[in-house]
């Protein structure tokens, strides 16, 4: 089934949660789209979702609700007045030998207000269940743990009763809704972009090349393949930078594409790189650090130098695995777990605070998981030039 096909069941009472996942730039949000559109959904942003109200509130604002009612309630009071008459014309005079005892009401009224204001939470929802608009939350994972697990169970009853909903996060992510809410288990539809593979990749280069009246040799598009790392927006960079340095098959040599892959490599990575590398403000407790090439650098370079001598693709990272690579590039002590843990949740944090739309690395402490998300980053970690700051002697 095509990956838009099976997006859309969601639409058709599935009573399921919709998991859309996919690496960064896969396209999981422009898929998404097409089958939901904006102006015929609810769209909210997990990036900008601090506080629970904040994800709540979103909802109200689409859809055009009100936290706060006023209800009026009136109340009339009867008057009665007695005497004796006889009615004539239009007034009531004493008059003749028959009397006739007469009673004349007027009412009073009087009215009271309430007024009445529900939290966030109850009027989105109120509002959710009575539209079944479709909700679909992009950058799940952006959105803390505990908070996910309060908003998947406010949901959970909804969804149960037909209300499309879809989360978009990256793959590892896919399962989150899952672990903290158990009864989720069985009621998500999983929908997952893949990478591309190395013959989806190496159509890129064999058709712009031929635009380009350039013959491209099978050994150039596997190498180029191998190096996008499964994205097909590397490909395209590199490819510019080949175009712009003539590389034909006459022309072109490892010597030559050594040099694009680097520059490729300067551009795209190279501000996240040294944004870990200087981990957080506070560094006054950090030793000097050795490695075996002679530099010096602190704790946060160390591992970063680990990570690249595994010259990772967009891969999850066992802490064993890590720690012996950095115990390959450093020629003094190895640090303890808790130490690396430490750094891997600092450079989390960091990478989670970028202006990216998906953090280039991700530490599940928990297991003691590390993921390499995004492929610009993974090809720094392979090409860049590892330049971190010096540390304090």
């Amino acid at each position: 089934m095509q990956l838009e096909e099976k997006l859309a069941e969601g639409k058709d009472n599935l009573c399921k949660l919709v998991t859309v996942t996919g690496q960064t730039k896969s396209g999981k949000t422009v898929l998404t789209k097409k089958v939901f559109p904006r102006e015929e959904a609810i769209w909210i942003d997990g990036g900008i979702v601090s506080a629970e109200d904040d994800f709540w509130d979103s909802i109200i604002e689409q859809l055009n609700l009100f936290q706060s009612t006023e209800k009026e309630t009136s109340k009339g009071v009867d008057t009665t007045f007695g005497g004796k008459a006889i009615a004539e014309a239009n007034f009531i005079v004493a008059k003749g030998s028959g009397e006739v005892k007469a009673e004349i009401g007027t009412t009073r009224g009087s009215a009271t207000t309430s007024a009445q204001t529900l939290s966030s939470r109850v009027v989105a929802t109120r509002g959710l269940g009575e539209n079944k608009i479709p909700l679909i939350v992009d950058d799940f994972h952006y959105i803390p743990r505990e908070m996910q697990g309060n908003i998947i169970r406010v949901l959970k009853p909804l969804i149960f009763e037909g209300l499309p909903a879809v989360i978009i996060a990256i793959p590892h992510r896919r399962y989150d809704a899952m672990k903290v809410e158990r009864e989720m288990t069985g009621r998500i539809s999983s929908v997952e972009i893949q990478l591309w593979n190395a013959s989806e990749l190496q159509f890129i280069p064999n058709t712009g090349f031929s635009l380009l009246n350039y013959s491209v040799p099978p050994w150039l598009g596997e190498r180029l393949a191998s190096e996008s790392i499964g994205s097909p927006h590397l490909m395209q960079d590199l490819l510019g930078l080949q175009a712009a340095n003539e590389l034909t098959q006459l022309q072109a040599s490892t010597e030559q594409l050594t040099t694009v892959f680097q520059t490729v490599a300067d551009t795209i990575g190279r501000p996240m790189f040294e944004k870990l590398a200087r981990g957080p403000r506070q560094r006054s407790d950090r030793l000097p650090r050795e490695l075996k090439d002679g530099r010096r650098v602190d704790i946060y370079g160390l591992v970063l130098h680990g990570l690249a001598h595994i010259r990772p693709g967009l891969v999850s990272i066992e802490y064993e695995e890590l720690r012996a690579a950095i115990r390959e590039v450093s020629s003094g002590q190895i640090p303890q777990l808790q130490e690396i843990a430490r750094v891997l949740k600092h450079m989390s944090t960091i990478a989670a605070t970028d202006q990216s739309s998906t953090p280039v690395l991700d530490f599940e402490e928990e297991d003691k998981k590390l993921h390499v998300t995004d492929p610009f980053f993974a090809f720094y970690l392979r090409w860049g030039e590892l330049t971190a700051p010096t540390a304090a002697t």
